[in-house]
């Protein structure tokens, strides 16, 4: 069963619950109305009965049929006196006997004036409900019976006309139900279609059906931007794939070449076969530094640590120290007191990027660091960076002309603006003035921890 017909029969359950509930309270209260209205009128007319007026137990004229009984249908009442001995006296109305129990001699022989009590009973085919007055000690009582089936009729006529009504509600429930559903359900269904077309591997030219601010309309507008994000990512993981399978050709063609040229080892020369094992040992390097980074990027390792609180400057010296260790570099390092609620290895691997960067391109001169405002910055005198390759640097796999024969995987400024993007920040390559390139990144604004001030280290 589906939604939609789940919140109809919810619908027409409640409609259903509700009329009947209003149907049962309402016979309930008309039953107990009309039950209090006889047992009033026979108290007031026993009344009338014991003063004397038995005009109103007198029959009316009426016209009978050959199938009516054998008592007049236009006078429903029967009336009786109970002396106080017990003996019975018809006082008129219909020809029907009374029965007299011991709480009617009761009340005809000792009874106060007014003291009365209530029964029913059934003569034939018609209810009667009755009453015992008692006329005072030494008096008698006075029986008075009402035939009640007219009111029978009409609380039999009640109740078929709520049955109606509560059957007319139900339908009524159900249809509004059912349309009301059809209504609510219906961005649901078309989004139910869309995500079984996902499940299916599709994610291009999927319409989600957003709009409106209920539930639906926001589950609708997150999906619709969950599934951009999906088709990115896949569109991005298809390049990389693509990308990594050009990039690894040739190392393992180099390989591969190598390879052949070992199976003549002893044919070959003392210096080609230093010359060999170099080429094998450098291209296993790079390689291996290729994997490492792919799985790095493809993984995205660094999003599983914890965010804390760092300082810029602390961490840029870490990794400055670190690259001066291997390659024996001079590395300034300038820096105000920065800190921010982060990633404290990723930043730091960005920043170790940066530096490991600026001395590939850039063999002689210094290399400079600077940290201020939550802005990362490493500047170099090396050949620089063209304008039309700044948008670029950052892409995978990106190498400039002049790159192209030094080491290096093309993902190292790569993982730097996926880990500046984590940290809600951004990327930047200029040229800079005198010769050289500033490359670098931000963090966000509101990761900036308050009372950062202006400091110095240099390393």
């Amino acid at each position: 069963m589906n939604l939609r017909s789940k919140l109809a029969i919810a619908f027409a359950g409640v409609g259903a619950a509700a009329a009947i509930l209003v149907g049962v309270l309402s016979y309930q209260a008309a039953s107990q109305r009309i039950d209090a209205e006889l047992d009033r009128s026979l108290l007031t007319t026993s009344a009338e009965v014991a003063a004397g007026a038995t005009q109103v137990l007198a029959p009316s004229p009426v016209t009978r049929g050959p199938d009516d009984d054998d008592h007049d249908e236009a006078q429903p009442m029967v009336a009786q006196a109970i002396a106080p001995d017990g003996t019975v006296r018809p006082l008129g109305g219909r020809p029907v006997r009374l029965d007299v129990d011991d709480a009617d001699r009761a009340l005809a022989a000792t009874g106060s004036l007014g003291d009365h009590r209530y029964w029913d009973f059934t003569a034939g085919r018609d209810d009667y409900r009755a009453i015992t007055v008692a006329l005072g000690p030494g008096r008698g009582a006075v029986e008075l019976a009402i035939d009640v089936d007219e009111s029978r009729n009409v609380l039999s006529e009640l109740a078929t006309r709520i049955t109606g009504v509560s059957a007319l509600v139900l339908f009524v429930a159900a249809l509004a139900g059912w349309l009301l559903a059809r209504q609510i359900t219906r961005r649901l269904v078309r989004l139910t279609r869309v995500t079984e077309q996902v499940s299916d591997g599709r994610l291009d030219d999927l319409a989600v059906p957003t709009g409106g601010r209920d539930e639906v309309g926001r589950l609708a507008t997150s999906f619709d931007r969950m599934l951009g994000r999906l088709a990115d990512a896949r569109a991005d993981q298809e390049r990389l794939v693509q990308d990594a399978a050009h990039e690894l050709r040739t190392p393992l063609t180099s390989l591969r070449t190598n390879a052949t040229v070992l199976r003549r080892f002893a044919e070959l020369s003392p210096e080609s076969r230093a010359r060999l094992l170099d080429d094998v040992d450098g291209e296993s390097r790079e390689l291996t530094h290729l994997v490492d980074e792919l799985v790095e990027l493809a993984t995205r390792r660094y999003e599983a640590e914890e965010a804390a609180p760092v300082g810029l400057g602390e961490l840029v010296e870490r990794a400055a120290d670190r690259v001066r260790r291997r390659s024996g570099r001079a590395v300034t390092v300038t820096a105000d007191a920065s800190a921010v609620t982060g990633q404290a290895k990723a930043l730091e691997r960005a920043v170790a990027n940066l530096l490991e960067n600026a001395v590939k391109f850039a063999p002689e001169g210094p290399i400079e660091a600077d940290v201020h405002d939550g802005r990362v910055q490493v500047l170099d005198r090396g050949p620089g960076i063209g304008a039309d390759e700044a948008p670029r640097v950052f892409d995978r796999f990106h190498r400039a002309d002049g790159a192209r024969g030094l080491p290096g995987s093309g993902l190292g400024l790569a993982i730097v603006r996926d880990i500046a993007l984590a940290h809600g920040g951004s990327v930047f390559a200029e040229p800079r003035p005198g010769g050289g390139a500033v490359v670098g990144f931000t963090v966000g604004a509101d990761l900036l921890l308050p009372n950062s001030h202006p400091g110095h280290v240099d390393g």
